[in-house]
């Protein structure tokens, strides 16, 4: 065992940040089973040092002195022990150098399997631990392939020098969106998760949260806490409502939002695919953040009973359409923002 194998571990733990204690173990292993399978009685007496500094592994027998031999395997005869400790006699313990450069085919082949195993099992730690820290975030990833069978797409994504591939599945990808190979998409990073094969990364483009990121990305009093995203209500590829608050007395968070010329929420809206978004101002008055929810409809009244999670909105005759939205879309969301079952009345029926 020379410097030139040294010099490869440590390579191997600044290349794929491996580190050195993690792989010596795996070699031990690997020189162990190595050794079993040439000599399996040889269990519980084989001894291996590494040793950095020297950039050298030694690897020994630790044999019991006896005048009677019982046990081939872990103990000899004094005269036998004398080649290597001149003084050795019974009861005494030796260590009797074992020559690796001695391995079977097989039983290299052994040791092998073992190094290249804990390899593989070392980078799936660090890709875990790698995606795991970016649960709930955003990350860029290019299509590497579209399953025309399953309509599944397949995503290489990175995160910082560590890449994985995951599979954005039909039920989390954008109703219309055609996605084509080669193409950077961003996507919402929702579990990860061990598995045999590796780290899962479970990934979506129709989590609510995709919404919130991108707009912590476009917006930096969102970045910055100034201004809060309170709650969101999607239905993916159709419409986003989102209520917003703003820390700062000076900061209109609707405003912020928007951006000069409405050039931040288009560039959140393009990279959704033209999902409309609706941006509400937050309160804490159930009549109030309600009444805005149902923009674009303009809501004459609103009552909620006491402790009630249900409410009564009365909305000009012209505007029940535009308040219950396409297939209920609008009063749907606003229910879903709001956390109230909202019952829309048109102001003719107000006293009904």
């Amino acid at each position: 065992m020379n410097a030139e194998f040294f010099a490869a571990i440590e390579d191997i733990e600044r290349e794929k940040g491996i580190p050195k204690t993690y792989m010596f173990d795996k070699i031990t292993q690997a020189l162990l089973a190595a050794y079993r399978k040439d000599n399996p009685a040889c269990a519980d007496n084989v001894v291996i040092n590494v040793d950095d500094e020297k950039k050298r592994i030694d690897m020994h027998l630790r044999m019991e002195v006896v005048d009677e031999v019982e046990n081939p395997a872990a103990q000899l005869l004094p005269e036998a022990a004398q080649a290597y400790s001149k003084k050795a006699k019974a009861g005494d313990f030796i260590e009797v150098p074992i020559e690796t450069k001695k391995f079977g085919r097989i039983a290299a082949q052994a040791a092998k399997q073992v190094i290249i195993q804990g390899i593989r099992e070392a980078e799936r730690g660090i890709i875990f631990e790698e995606f795991n820290s970016k649960e709930q975030e955003i990350l860029t990833g290019i299509v590497s392939r579209v399953e025309p069978r399953t309509g599944g797409v397949s995503i290489r994504i990175n995160s910082n020098a560590e890449y994985t591939e995951a599979i954005l599945s039909p039920n989390e990808q954008i109703k219309g969106e055609r996605l084509a190979e080669g193409q950077r998409v961003k996507v919402y990073v929702v579990e990860v998760r061990k598995s045999t094969r590796g780290p899962q990364v479970l990934i979506s483009r129709t989590h609510p949260g995709l919404v919130k990121r991108l707009f912590e990305l476009e917006v930096p009093e969102i970045f910055d806490g100034v201004v809060e995203i309170r709650s969101i209500a999607r239905e993916a590829g159709s419409r986003t409502k989102i209520a917003v608050w703003s820390n700062d007395p000076d900061v209109d968070p609707i405003g912020a939002c928007v951006g000069p010329r409405g050039g931040r929420v288009a560039g959140i809206v393009d990279e959704l695919g033209g999902e409309k978004i609706d941006i509400i101002k937050f309160s804490e008055q159930p009549e109030a953040i309600i009444a805005a929810a149902l923009s674009p409809a303009d809501a004459i009244a609103v009552t909620v009973p006491d402790e009630s999670k249900s409410c009564r909105v009365i909305v000009p005759d012209n505007q029940l359409s535009l308040a219950i939205g396409k297939e209920g879309q609008n009063v749907r969301l606003a229910a879903k923002l709001t956390g109230y079952k909202i019952d829309i009345r048109p102001e003719s029926e107000a006293g009904a």
